[in-house]
């Protein structure tokens, strides 16, 4: 059987999205001649995992590439994004957060993230707990960033065969978010939620998903 070309896939993928969701194609591990194929069919927003590689391929590919940091973001790792990335997606404390919005500040450049948050059974996974989350919103804590625009949630689902499990996941995330936005009426442009990746991305958006985030789909398995 013929594998079709990654631009047919972003073609097909974009088309077939509801209006208001977006795609990441996630092109981490991949070279940039995959992301030029993808670009070419007209997709410009990108997810890298690793600051070092996304960096590379900013310097390397067209400019209007909007790079999205999707990976998790050690804070000793922060100062190369600044004025680089369209959006971090994993913030992960408030540690990360208070040190983005101090480097942004000093660079004078606004920076976008998502807060993400922590719904799956693993523990590997990164992110807020739901409770922490709420905490710091509920302390509107927000109110003393200066540089730093919150856009949104990100999460991801636990990684299992269970759809039930997985549909609650996405639930409980997008819930999150209507919660927040909900208690705190100055949160401007609060309404990003980045949920949902090859396997899972059509579940995400009947759940509320904004944002998708599709790798192996589009560029294959990752080398």
């Amino acid at each position: 059987m013929m594998r079709h070309s990654i631009a047919d896939t972003v073609a097909a993928l974009r088309a077939s999205l509801p209006e208001g969701v977006g795609l990441v194609a996630v092109s981490k591990f991949h070279p940039a001649e995959a992301i030029e194929e993808a670009y070419s069919a007209g997709q410009r927003i990108f997810g890298e995992s690793r600051v070092q590689e996304l960096v590379a391929k900013a310097d390397a590919l067209p400019a209007d590439i909007q790079w999205h940091m999707i990976g998790h973001l050690q804070t000793n790792k922060v100062k190369p994004l600044i004025g680089r990335v369209a959006l971090i997606e994993s913030v992960d404390s408030e540690r990360l957060l208070e040190l983005i919005d101090r480097l942004s500040d000093e660079h004078g450049v606004v920076t976008r993230v998502l807060m993400q948050v922590h719904v799956a059974a693993e523990e590997t996974k990164f992110g807020f707990t739901p409770d922490e989350l709420i905490d710091y919103f509920a302390r509107r804590a927000y109110r003393n960033l200066r540089a730093t625009h919150i856009c949104g949630v990100m999460g991801m689902a636990t990684n299992t065969d269970d759809m039930t499990r997985v549909r609650a996941d996405f639930e409980a995330i997008a819930g999150l978010r209507r919660r927040i936005a909900a208690m705190c009426d100055d949160l401007c442009g609060f309404d990003t939620v980045s949920m949902g990746m090859s396997d899972d991305y059509l579940t995400a958006i009947e759940c509320g998903s904004t944002l998708v985030r599709i790798g192996s789909a589009i560029f294959g398995e990752r080398i």
